[in-house]
């Protein structure tokens, strides 16, 4: 004959195997170390301010105060 089976803890255990896959999941998808983080970051900061360096005008610093240009 088979095993005897306590469905109480069988239904328990196959939540905590659920939750388990699931979270592995989501730490591939998801997971990342702080170095790696830190390291995006950087590079999105270093982009940023090369893009800013390179502008002709800077963004909503209109002087509004000033005479406006000869033509």
């Amino acid at each position: 004959m088979g095993d005897i089976v306590n469905l109480r803890q069988a239904r328990k255990q196959k939540a905590r195997d659920e939750k388990l896959r699931e979270a592995e999941q989501n730490r591939a998808l998801h997971g990342r170390s702080k170095a790696e983080r830190q390291r995006d970051r950087l590079i999105a900061d270093k982009a940023e301010k090369f893009v800013a360096g390179h502008r002709r005008e800077q963004s909503g610093d209109e002087p509004t105060d000033a005479p406006p240009s000869p033509k």
